[in-house]
Parts: C-alpha cells; structure tokens; sequence
C-alpha cells in the first residue's frame, strides 16, 4: 500500500473514531469494537514510520513526529481548559468536550485514555529515536 493511502487510511480511522467517540457508556461487543478501532487508528502511523526509518527518510519520520507531538499539546491543553470550566456554564464544558471528542478520537473511542495517551507517546518516542538514528548513520 502506497503511503498516501496509509494516510487516507488513517484519516477514514480518525472520522470513525471521532463519530463514534460521542457513544455514551457502550457496553459489551460495541465496547470491544470500539477499543478494536482506537488501537487500529494507530497501526498506519507505525507503518509509515516504519517505511520512513526502513527508508532512511527524515522527511517522513518528521511528519510522524510532527503528528504526535501537536496531538499530545493540544489534548493536554484542552484536558487542562476542559477542567478549569468546572464552575462555568454548563454549555462551555459541552463546548470544551466536544472539542475534546473530536481531537483526541482515539481517546474517547477507546474509553481508556491511557491507551491512546500511551500510543501517542510511543509514535513520539519512537520518531525521535528513529531521527536520531538515520542522523547518526548518514555519511
């Protein structure tokens, strides 16, 4: 599969996730679905950091890099807003939340945050030692 459809692929499982991040409390084989699809969303963006590394491509593992880390920001910056509007209006915390919903798909989709939040981390960490490596072996 060529990489732009890894990364139209990834986006189809970033639009799945986002819509069905909104089902409140789901329950047997949907949960299980629901998780299924969160740790799927993240299999494209190993593979093609995978083919960036293989590749010895920078430009490539950058994107990935790039990806993760403004994804890993702006969940962290609207997690911290989301609970700073704990005394106003009920519609800015739907507001923020469903600003959240839809950022951070995976997370909500899953219904464990600590595995997306970990995912997220490790394509981050993974990206940056994979950098650090095609440097080192360039000429």
């Amino acid at each position: 599969m060529k990489d732009g459809k890894l990364y139209a692929l990834w986006g189809v499982l970033y639009i799945f996730c986002g819509l069905l991040g909104f089902i409140r409390e789901p329950n047997g084989f949907v949960t299980a679905l629901l998780v299924l699809l969160a740790v799927g969303f993240f299999v494209p963006g190993a593979v093609l950091l995978y083919r960036g590394y293989r590749e010895k491509n920078p430009g490539k593992i950058k994107v990935i890099r790039n990806i993760s880390l403004v994804w890993l920001g702006m969940t962290l910056l609207l997690l911290v807003a989301n609970f700073l509007t704990a005394g106003a209006t009920a519609v800015t915390g739907d507001l923020l939340y469903g600003f959240l919903v839809i950022l951070s798909a995976p997370m909500f989709c899953g219904q464990a945050w600590v595995l997306s939040l970990f995912s997220w981390a490790c394509l981050l960490m993974s990206s940056l030692t994979c950098l650090k490596s095609t440097k080192k072996e360039k000429p």
